[in-house]
């Protein structure tokens, strides 16, 4: 027996498609193609087989994630933050962007760390390029000292501590610009 390459991953028997095309109630033949093309492709998310169910559980894991970074890049209001949010509202909003950056760069996570780039930086900086600047293993710990933010500009100062070579828990002050941008808050580089 020869089978088509269509009928092996089909689960309708071999026999069908020759039926249906000489069936008197179905029109033209493309009809019948493009039926048969629906029904298989419809049929395909029906399946009861281990591998579908897998596929669509990962599918629904991927379409949550995907609503759950629409939902970040929305900022705290249902407006988004923006440069006239109340400073308040601002200064939480960076501190919080701040310290996740920075507890994605300690847990070693670059590309977590690289999305909090704002979309310019992010255009001008590839992200190996990022990769490179960072040693991974040598943070340990990131402090918030205090967040001032004028229109949609925010400064944080931070207390940075990090290992290196033989001297460890190196204590450094560091200053970083954030911008207000499309509703969210951006590290500028």
């Amino acid at each position: 027996m020869s089978f088509k390459m269509a009928t092996l991953n089909s689960r309708f028997p071999p026999c069908r498609q020759e039926k249906c095309s000489k069936s008197p109630r179905i029109g033209a033949e493309g009809s019948i193609k493009a039926n048969q093309k629906f029904s298989d492709f419809f049929r395909h998310f029906l399946a009861r087989s281990v591998a579908r169910r897998r596929q669509l559980k990962g599918w629904g894991v991927a379409a949550l994630a995907g609503l759950a970074l629409a939902g970040c890049a929305m900022g705290m209001a249902p407006g988004g933050l923006s440069k006239d949010s109340p400073p308040e509202v601002k200064q939480q909003a960076v501190e919080a962007r701040a310290v996740a950056r920075w507890e994605a760069l300690i847990k070693g996570d670059i590309p977590a760390a690289y999305a909090y780039l704002s979309p310019a930086t992010r255009a001008t900086t590839p992200l190996d390029v990022y990769k490179a600047k960072h040693k991974m293993g040598m943070y340990r710990q990131v402090k918030v000292d205090s967040v001032d933010c004028e229109g949609a500009v925010c400064t944080v100062k931070l207390t940075l501590r990090y290992d290196y070579k033989r001297f460890k828990g190196i204590e450094t002050p560091l200053s970083e610009h954030w911008v207000i941008e499309d509703g969210q808050a951006w590290f500028v580089n």
